[in-house]
């Protein structure tokens, strides 16, 4: 902080004027976390993720932790997306790969058909013409499968043309390029914020 602020700062406090809050970093213990078992049996937010052709391990590995903390279904795994147990994964999804319910399927294709014969909504995450705002959901969107693909070559047209939707993520700069498991994180957070706020 500059001494600038730092003098503001101590005028206000001084003054009587300002009341600061007072944050203090809960410990492991304080943090109420389920055990996996508990876990296991409760009751998730109705959410799929398809991880489709993902090069990368870690990325696999952090999207198993994203998807632990938003309490969704499952995550498919498919083509040459690696399945756990893997050290690379493991270093990322932290015993997410564990808590997670997950299967693989080498090719998708046959189970989305299926989860769209039992009501599921199917969702890409792709910058492509006709793709909707993510943020844009009802709750007769759900139950949800959002399939993310390749970190450089996206979503193969074979699936692209399964979606019921494009979901797309507003982007401001240059580069209109997230990392997956960033994207994913986005999109799965804010379809929990969704679903929760309007059941």
């Amino acid at each position: 902080m500059s001494a600038l602020l730092m003098k503001i700062s101590d005028s206000l406090k001084n003054s009587g004027r300002v009341s600061m809050p007072q944050f203090r970093k809960l410990h492991g213990t304080e943090m109420n976390r389920m055990s996996a078992e508990h876990y296991g049996g409760s009751r998730k937010h109705p959410i799929v993720l398809m991880l489709h052709n993902i090069r990368s391990m870690w990325n696999v590995g952090s999207m198993f932790r994203t998807a632990d903390a938003a309490g969704i279904e499952k995550i498919i795994l498919s083509g040459y997306t690696a399945t756990p147990p893997r050290k690379e994964i493991d270093k990322t999804a932290l015993g997410a790969q564990n808590t997670v319910a997950w299967e693989y399927l080498a090719d998708p294709l046959d189970a989305l058909k299926n989860m769209k014969k039992e009501g599921v909504r199917i969702c890409g995450l792709e910058i492509a013409e006709g793709s909707r705002p993510y943020t844009t959901l009802a709750l007769s969107d759900f139950p949800i499968c959002l399939i993310v693909g390749n970190e450089v070559d996206g979503l193969e047209e074979e699936l692209l043309q399964l979606c019921d939707d494009v979901l797309e993520i507003p982007q401001y700069g240059t580069k209109h390029s997230l990392n997956v498991a960033v994207a994913a994180g986005i999109v799965l957070f804010e379809f929990v914020h969704i679903y929760r706020r309007l059941v």
